[in-house]
């Protein structure tokens, strides 16, 4: 029963960042819109004065606004994982029960049990690889990033053997250094939807090997 409320709380808590993740899809899609001010573009102009080209208030709203539920996004993350961890460890118990051959215990639905250890599996699955890390919010025109498919506001769910977790800006650039000239493949979220790419970090007439900007959320 314990088990079955809190993979009811799970998947509840994935419907609840699955629509954080939404709010901050239009968020960023908006900020980094051609022209727009991106995630943090300097709403001064030139001269020191406030840009005449967009609605400050607007974006100093929205840019407060993404900093809250990228908190939210952490917070039910975390808890996602700790119930996880919950799931995964009833689970190896368990499995370790049935391997021992508990005598008089008999699977009266093996199908019911089969199906819950799949969904854990999922939620293990998901909770892995659909947490992006990093967001793309500036990208140069004729960049190896632009040529080979990544947009403004794609955000980053792994790039080659990076995927979430610590040191993400050195783990990126060495990861970029060591596949030069190689097809990296990337997974980013678009829309709300997994896209994958092959990227390629090359030379070029810009700076970097990828022509890109990106910011960790």
């Amino acid at each position: 029963m314990v088990a079955t409320n809190l993979k009811a709380e799970t998947m509840k808590l994935m419907e609840q960042r699955s629509g954080i993740e939404a709010e901050m899809n239009v968020i960023i899609e908006n900020l980094c819109r051609p022209g727009g001010p991106g995630l943090s573009g300097n709403l001064l102009d030139s001269e020191g004065f406030p840009r005449a080209d967009i609605d400050i208030p607007a974006v100093r709203a929205e840019r407060h606004r993404l900093a809250e539920v990228r908190n939210d996004h952490k917070d039910i993350t975390e808890k996602i994982n700790q119930n996880i961890q919950v799931l995964h460890s009833a689970r190896l118990t368990s499995t370790t029960t049935e391997d021992t051959g508990d005598a008089g215990m008999i699977d009266l639905n093996p199908s019911v049990n089969s199906a819950t250890r799949d969904a854990s599996r999922a939620m293990d699955v998901d909770v892995v690889v659909s947490k992006p890390f990093a967001v793309v919010d500036e990208i140069t025109e004729g960049s190896p990033a632009a040529e080979d498919g990544v947009q403004l506001g794609d955000q980053l769910v792994k790039f080659g053997c990076v995927e979430f977790g610590e040191n993400l800006l050195q783990r990126l650039a060495a990861e970029a250094q060591t596949n030069q000239g190689r097809a990296i493949p990337v997974v980013v979220l678009r829309q709300g939807a997994r896209v994958s790419l092959a990227v390629t970090p090359r030379p070029w007439q810009g700076r970097g090997l990828l022509g890109w900007h990106i910011q960790i959320i």
